[in-house]
């Protein structure tokens, strides 16, 4: 079980806001009634799970769920990266130790790794299972046939299966529909989607034909490249239409985003991620809020031109959500 809402700190902890705002981020979402975290070993250089593991110290360990993730580099070696066993096992003890845990609730692959065996990342995956270190295992931004070969592996193995995959989702970026979405549902895997909100720009505040607003997503080192791709004018148009979708049902844009993913049944949790507490407070009143039919239709009217739903398009393989 894991809250509507999970708390995730790509970019923010250890890099975009400093440690203290971001121990009052986790206080708000803790206050909200979050209790899934997520995270990886590659943000902000290891330091967002130090981060995170200083913030949360002191809170039941029992009542909370924390994600981590493994896979993109986090040294200069040659085996500082990827889904070895050597890899993973390493990389597992560096995270319970940054955390200050003894466990992880859900350890997910970030990537797909074509150099290893998908047998050895299952067996080591398995075996961190068997020790306590880890109680379920997922991928994220796999595709379908990468989710079926390992269900298949771990059903013929004897493994533990995968029981999530953590994917970009929003109402800009609708790829999972096609292909990932109908397999899970068939499989028994939920989605925790990662960008609701599409690093802002469903909040609104980036309008067309002027320049991002000072501190913003788009503004920053780390986060803008993401988000170039979404900055088009024709975008930023057809989301300000959004508007008075939002009003009528007495939500900020960004509740209505968050919303708006939340309805989709094979999603577990909405990620999202904050540099002032008030954002956290913000996004989880999109919590149980139901959009009927006649909404969801007017929302694809206004966005279809926009919309990406293309499968074969992919996350750029240097981007790391």
């Amino acid at each position: 079980m894991v809250s509507e809402i999970s708390y995730g700190n790509w970019i923010t902890h250890g890099s975009q806001v400093e440690e203290d705002a971001a121990h009052a981020c986790v206080r708000a979402a803790l206050d909200e009634g979050i209790t899934t975290f997520d995270t990886a070993d590659v943000y902000a250089g290891t330091r967002a799970e130090e981060v995170l593991g200083r913030a949360l110290k002191g809170v039941r360990r029992e009542s909370l769920e924390i994600f981590t993730k493994v896979y993109w580099p986090t040294g200069p070696g040659r085996n500082d990266r990827g889904l070895s066993r050597k890899h993973i096992m390493e990389s597992v003890n560096g995270s319970l130790r940054r955390l200050g845990t003894d466990y992880v609730d859900l350890y997910q692959a970030h990537r797909f790794d074509v150099e290893t065996p998908l047998e050895e990342t299952l067996r080591a995956f398995d075996d961190l299972v068997r020790q306590g270190k880890v109680l379920y295992v997922g991928v994220s931004e796999w595709s379908a046939d990468q989710i079926a070969r390992a269900l298949k592996i771990a059903d013929e193995m004897g493994f533990d299966r995968i029981v999530s995959n953590q994917p970009q989702y929003s109402m800009l970026w609708r790829v999972i529909e096609a292909e990932v979405v109908p397999l899970s549902e068939r499989e028994g895997l939920g989605q925790i989607v990662w960008s609701p909100i599409a690093q802002g720009v469903l909040t609104g505040k980036y309008l067309p034909g002027q320049p991002p607003p000072a501190g913003s997503r788009a503004t920053d080192e780390a986060g803008s490249g993401f988000i170039d791709r979404m900055l088009r004018d024709d975008v930023l148009r057809r989301v300000q239409e959004l508007r008075p979708v939002a009003a009528d049902h007495g939500l900020t844009m960004a509740q209505l985003a968050v919303a708006w993913v939340l309805q989709n049944p094979n999603v577990s949790s909405a990620i999202v991620g904050a540099s002032r507490p008030e954002q956290i407070r913000d996004n989880v009143k999109a919590s149980g809020v139901k959009l009927d039919g006649d909404t969801m239709r007017r929302i694809d009217e206004i966005l279809d031109p926009v919309v990406e739903r293309d499968p074969g398009k992919t996350v750029s393989p240097t981007s790391r959500p």
